[in-house]
């Protein structure tokens, strides 16, 4: 698999690769101009008419706002008259006076010192953006006019986007956020030609040449971090010019011995050494030429000047120089394959192990992109089985017998492959550790009154350890987790991860998801971090199959608790997979009204609640009902003029917990804080972040199954809805005496088989787990899925071809010599006729009651429910082995069966009250409550039939029982409006026993 591209490696190719408006341009210094002085001398009258006139005017008409005394009660007796009204308007100018004064002054001290992003004057607004313009066009003319150039190009722009917000600024990326602000407030600047970048190390290596000057980068203050974008900004007159510094500095040894990698990555106390034609009064000229430093730092200057005749120039653009997303550099190799312990496949992720090497390459017709993406797999199939689930207990509320959707529909086709694929794929123990791990670490934070670190990404490695990689360094991170490769990377082995418990906490990083694999590692980028559009270029179905993934992961993850995701020109309707979560707008226009309204509704909220970001948001009592991420996936291409729009929504986006994904023909989408690019070939590209990964992918025909899947679940929409035809049993076995099989199995109870020899000792487990698999699948079978269900961690295919050898010998053949264990046209494995459950006759015995020949002879009703009731002996496989049958969890039978005991436990009680046999139908229920104790529908019936034998006491002593039973949570409300209609007395009762 190819790594992540270096310096040296990737040199020839940086030209290339990197977008044009990522390319760094120095700017040529404007003249000033007539236009300049005239705007300078009116902002000066404007100026002068604000701070000082105003206050004159208001002086001598409506005099001084400070009271004469101090006020007194007889204040609040006087009559409310017209000159009440101008007093209080006076007053209210005179704050609007002074609140601007503040803000000229914070202005003015801003530009003078050169501190780059001025304070922000509270409440101030639209006042504050007035103060700057007006400060900015006086100064244009001046010395310090270069300091604040950046403010002059979002003239006309909004305070927010004109301003970092705090938390912005705290997790900005330099280079990357700071422009993409700027592409944000309409400059053209960031949209230069590629043909600059040559010119721009060139200039950068002459200024290198010339007077030698020196800057120290300083701590931070407050939330406000030094960057080289700012130092080029103070210093250079250009932010975009940091990359020159850069140059000067990479690779080159700092005071404590580390090295410049990165250009986000810099740390407090460490030497730049800066262009010739840098300016500013923070700079050293020359290390003996330094009387206001200290001796020490003197000394470092000096020892790093020694280091200067370095090789520049080699390349550091394309090698991620900007990179924000790092693949963790300390993480232990695979172990050695082993048949018991085989390799991972070149693409999983920490406990994606199902597939072994001999067939990591062969995916058997199954879908490779749902087989390679374990995250994903885990969450559709964790949500399709709620779905699932869902349906049922929906259907059993609709009637007695004969209901609809009592079997969900056995997929076919494209959809069978795609659910095979999500059984065999899915890593539902990797999603139950990344979940733990975040939330252990959110609650660990909250326990050392600590915030949240900005995460931007985060690496699940091959062996199972998380890598969260942080937007600036955090500290120490709290016990079991561990500092990574710098302070920037926490890590948490897995040894660790699995040693954690359900935490009662808000899941702190709800939008990371997953975009692929690089090296052994899964990257999983958090969306909503970024500061930011991210842009992804390609070919359309390209992009379409990385959108729908990123979708359908964000839309069923098991490690986010609330979520809103907006879809904006997607083909294929997603909602399906989660209504609660997905909705489609149609176009821009919808988009920018719906997004305005919440990115002003979020940005108040937050004020009003006191947080910086939604991260603080979510720590603290109000953590579990509010900062829900809202992601927005836009798969059809703006305009220059949408993307404007789009760049201006997403400036303040990182604090506020919203996050863009955009799709694009071609790179350079204005804006865009991070772009990536998807190729023909599955490979997602992202030069500036460094990476190159194996992308995830959800292709269009994955894409409509998996969409299949769950309409055919949706109770309202499948074949079992409303006016759908009455869904048969996949298997209706002969219950005549003709039809006694050669190999029966008893699945309902404990475990038993009649009819074959008891198989060697130390492969019993193992053959009897696979023929209950092969029992409750009666459609069949995938190999991949029979051998990821009794290897969860993966086996090699001699192994598991080896027990199917054993399993068909065990099973033999029937009297004619066809095998009971064959191989369909697809390859799947399935049991012949005359190997049956008791499951499978207890659905026919239903089936033949209900919608058979029990609906035309009562007689023969009754007696297939009786013996029907009979085969129930407790729940399936009672005496199953631990450790073992863990793909049950992936099953509905769990929730089938209790309500398959159920209907027939009602449909035959039903069939004794018709002739009045109360106590027969109390023992049906009875028998049916010892599998399904659960079921409501099972107690009412049982009050009503207890209700017809005219026993008060008896009726008295149920009622007590369900009471008992109900605990804390009391007895549902459908459940007291019948013992009132049965018991009227029975809230007397309860009132004597408390």
């Amino acid at each position: 698999m190819p790594r992540r591209r270096t310096s040296s490696s990737a040199s020839s190719t940086a030209a290339s690769a990197a977008p044009r408006n990522r390319t760094p341009q120095p700017v040529r210094v404007r003249r000033r101009s007539f236009g300049d002085f005239v705007k300078a001398f009116l902002a000066f009258v404007v100026l002068a008419g604000l701070v000082v006139g105003v206050p004159l005017a208001l002086a001598m008409t409506a005099g001084w706002p400070f009271p004469d005394g101090a006020p007194g009660l007889d204040w609040l007796q006087r009559e409310i008259t017209v000159n009440t009204f101008l007093s209080i308007l006076t007053v209210i100018v005179w704050f609007a006076w002074a609140q601007f004064t503040a803000c000229v002054l914070v202005e003015v001290k801003a530009a003078l010192s050169g501190v780059g992003v001025p304070g922000r004057v509270p409440g101030s607004g639209p006042s504050q953006l007035l103060a700057r313009q007006l400060v900015a066009a006086l100064l244009l003319v001046g010395a310090t006019a270069a300091s604040l150039t950046p403010g002059l190009s979002q003239l006309g722009q909004g305070m927010e986007g004109n301003q970092k917000p705090s938390v912005a600024a705290a997790q900005q990326t330099p280079g990357l956020f700071a422009q993409h602000q700027e592409q944000a407030a309409g400059t053209a600047n960031a949209l230069a030609e590629q043909a600059g970048q040559a010119a721009a190390r060139a200039d950068g290596a002459s200024a290198a040449h010339g007077d030698t000057k020196y800057y120290r980068i300083q701590p931070p203050e407050g939330r406000h971090h030094d960057s080289l974008w700012e130092i080029a900004d103070r210093h250079l007159g250009d932010g975009r010019r940091y990359h020159e510094i850069f140059e000067l500095n990479k690779d080159r040894v700092q005071p404590d011995g580390s090295k410049l990698s990165e250009a986000s990555l810099i740390r407090p106390g460490w030497i730049m050494e800066m262009p010739g034609d840098a300016r500013g009064g923070e700079l050293v000229e020359m290390p003996d030429e330094a009387p206001n430093v200290s001796e020490q730092v003197r000394q470092q200057i000096h020892d790093y000047a020694q280091t200067g005749d370095h090789a520049q120039g080699s390349g550091g653009a394309a090698g991620g120089s900007d990179a924000q997303v790092s693949l963790p550099e300390q993480r232990p190799g695979p172990a050695p394959a082993s048949p018991a312990n085989p390799a991972p496949a070149p693409a999983p992720s920490a406990g994606q192990e199902h597939a072994a090497p001999a067939e990591a390459g062969h995916s058997f017709g199954l879908p490779e992109a749902l087989l390679a993406a374990p995250l994903l797999a885990a969450g559709l199939l964790g949500a399709l089985g709620r779905r699932r689930r869902q349906a049922l207990w929906q259907s059993a509320l609709g009637g007695v017998g004969g209901r609809r959707g009592m079997e969900p529909p056995t997929p076919t086709g494209d959809a069978q492959d795609v659910s095979d694929a999500l059984l065999v794929g899915a890593d539902p123990e990797g999603v139950r550790l990344l979940d733990r791990s975040l939330r252990g670490l959110a609650a660990a934070l909250t326990a050392e009154s600590r915030a949240l670190p900005v995460v931007y990404a985060a690496w699940m490695s091959g062996n199972g350890d998380l890598h969260l990689q942080l937007a600036q360094p955090s500290g120490k991170p709290p016990t079991p987790w561990q500092s990574g490769q710098d302070e920037t990377f926490w890590v948490l082995a897995r040894a660790d991860a699995e040693r954690y418990e359900d935490a009662d906490t808000a899941a702190p990083y709800p939008g990371l998801v997953s975009l692929g694999t690089m090296d052994d590692s899964r990257l999983l980028l958090n969306l909503e971090a970024v500061p930011g559009l991210v842009s992804l270029s390609g070919a359309e179905a390209d992009r379409a199959a990385v959108f729908a993934s990123v979708a359908a992961e964000l839309a069923t993850n098991g490690w986010s608790d609330r979520m809103t995701i907006t879809l904006v020109g997607f083909g294929d309707d997603l909602t399906p997979l989660a209504p609660n979560r997905i909705r489609h707008l149609d176009g821009f226009e919808d988009l920018f009204e719906t997004m305005s309204a919440e990115t002003r509704q979020r940005r108040g909220a937050l004020g009003a609640a006191g947080h910086d970001s939604v991260l603080t948001g979510r720590t603290g009592p109000a953590q579990h009902t509010r900062w829900a991420p809202h992601l927005v996936l836009l798969a059809a291409e703006p305009s220059d003029e949408d993307a404007l729009r789009l760049a201006e929504l997403a400036a303040d986006a990182g604090r506020l917990g919203i996050g863009y994904l955009v799709g694009t023909g071609g790179t350079g989408l204005t804006g865009a804080a991070w772009e990536m690019e998807i190729t023909g070939e599955g490979r997602l590209l992202a030069p500036l972040l460094g990476l190159e990964l194996d992308a995830q992918l959800l292709p269009a025909a994955q894409r409509r199954a998996v969409v299949e899947l769950f309409t055919d679940a949706d109770p309202e929409h499948g074949p079992g809805g409303p006016g759908g035809p009455a869904n048969t049993p996949p298997f209706l076995v002969d219950i005549s005496e003709q039809g006694r099989p050669a190999v029966y199995a008893r699945l309902v109870g404990p475990y038993e088989i009649i009819g074959l020899d008891a198989p060697d000792g130390d492969r019993s487990a193992q053959l009897h787990e696979a023929l209950a698999l092969l029992l409750l699948h009666r459609e069949g079978v995938h190999p991949r899925v029979l051998s990821s269900a009794l290897w969860p961690r993966g086996v090699t295919a001699d192994v598991r071809d080896a027990l199917l050898e054993r399993l068909r010998a065990w099973l033999g053949t029937d009297p004619d010599g066809t095998p009971r264990l064959a191989t369909d046209a697809t390859g799947r494995l399935t049991l012949a006729k005359t190997v049956v459950s008791d499951l499978d006759v207890l659905r026919s015995l239903y089936y033949e009651a209900t919608q058979g020949r029990g609906t035309g002879s009562r007689q023969v009703r009754g007696r297939l429910l009786t013996d029907a009731l009979v085969l129930v002996r407790g729940p399936l496989l009672a005496d199953r082995p631990e450790g073992r049958y863990r793909w049950l969890t992936h099953e509905i039978i769990d929730a089938q069966l209790p309500l398959l005991v159920a209907d027939t436990g009602l449909a035959l009680s039903e069939f004794h009250l018709e002739k009045n046999r109360a106590e027969k139908a109390i023992e049906a229920l009875n028998a049916a409550l010892r599998t399904a104790p659960d079921d409501e529908r099972l107690w009412h019936e049982l009050l009503r039939a207890t209700h017809a034998t005219d026993d008060t006491g008896r009726l008295h002593s149920l009622a007590a029982d369900l009471i008992g039973r109900s605990g804390a949570r009391g007895l549902p409300p459908r459940t007291e409006a019948l013992l009132d209609e049965l018991l009227p007395a029975w809230r007397d009762g309860v009132a004597a026993a408390g």
